[in-house]
């Protein structure tokens, strides 16, 4: 199979999902029973089908930012969450859980605006890492998002033992993510945030493929790596910023699902970058139909689904590409 067909089986595979899994779940809904029965039409219209496209373009975005991020740092252990924007999102969501008590008059949900700014602002810490002279090496910027994202952790420890139990427990259910919604709200909040980093992505293809090669040949090559840079950095922490606000870190879909379509769509980002948005929707997508199934009529968060996939896949890609970089 050329590399082109297999973008356009990834397709097909992307609109079954799409297709089939609002369908599926603790009860199942059929054809008939959707246009039959107002209860199931209601369940279907308002939460299974607006779960299932939030997820699509969640996945999608986890696993855009983590291809570019991979590139960017030539180093196959990078993914979104690696530069600290989850957890700036996390503190400045428990801030708001702990001092906040009422939504916004815009009708935005306080913690989702706190955990934008949040991840906003470790965002633009990062940037201005990067523009400035103090990161060079584009391996300081990963070990000033580690420094980041353990300051953040501790601070939210921090909140989190300064609040009361309940607000714990809502802490703690919010920083295990979650693609529980009800109506179109989040999904039309994502779809532009998504359909953006995927149109700047692609126009920075070429420049990516060159990276490959190595910095010192991509620059001779007429490659602006300051411009690369910012370019990828800000659009992956745009779209995890968005994501992020409001299903809260959903970790790991950005590092899985880029080493599975390097390997079966090859290294070209004309089509590695599209097979990410359909593969990490897919991905996600029957994620969270097994997260709302496995244990049901309970549900377990989403997030705990992926970590639980993650954590082996991240050990076996430790062990398999030791010296090596993308």
């Amino acid at each position: 199979m050329k590399p082109r067909s297999r973008l356009a089986v990834l397709g097909l595979i992307w609109l079954g999902v799409l297709l089939v899994v609002p369908f599926l779940g603790s009860r199942l809904i059929t054809p008939v029973g959707l246009f039959g029965d107002e209860a199931l039409a209601s369940i279907f219209w308002s939460l299974r089908l607006p779960r299932t496209l939030l997820a699509v373009l969640a996945g999608g975005a986890l696993a855009m930012s983590g291809v570019g991020l991979q590139t960017l740092f030539r180093n196959p252990l990078a993914e979104p969450y690696t530069l600290g924007i989850a957890s700036g999102a996390a503190l400045g969501a428990v801030l708001a859980l702990q001092f906040a008590t009422l939504g916004l008059p815009i009708g935005f949900p306080v913690v989702a605006l706190a955990a934008f700014v949040g991840a906003l602002a470790v965002a633009a810490v990062i940037l201005g890492l990067a523009m400035s002279g103090y990161a060079r090496e584009i391996s300081t910027l990963l070990l000033a998002g580690i420094a980041i994202s353990l300051s953040c952790s501790a601070l939210v420890l921090f909140v989190q033992y300064m609040a009361d139990l309940t607000k714990t427990f809502r802490m703690v259910r919010w920083m295990m993510g979650g693609l529980a919604v009800v109506g179109y709200g989040e999904v039309l909040w994502l779809l532009p945030w998504v359909l953006g980093g995927a149109v700047i992505l692609m126009l920075l293809r070429w420049d990516l493929n060159l990276l490959i090669t190595g910095e010192e040949l991509a620059a001779s090559r007429g490659v602006d790596l300051k411009r690369l840079r910012f370019g990828v950095l800000g659009i992956a922490s745009a779209m995890v910023a968005a994501l992020v606000a409001v299903t809260g870190p959903i970790g790991f879909v950005g590092l899985i699902v880029p080493h599975i379509l390097r390997r079966w769509i090859g290294t070209d980002h004309l089509l590695l970058i599209p097979a990410c948005l359909l593969g990490g929707g897919a991905f996600l997508a029957l994620c969270d139909l097994g997260s709302r199934t496995v244990m049901a009529p309970a549900e377990l968060p989403v997030g705990v689904l992926t970590a639980l996939l993650g954590g082996p896949f991240f050990l076996w890609l430790l062990i398999a590409t030791r010296n090596t970089k993308i």
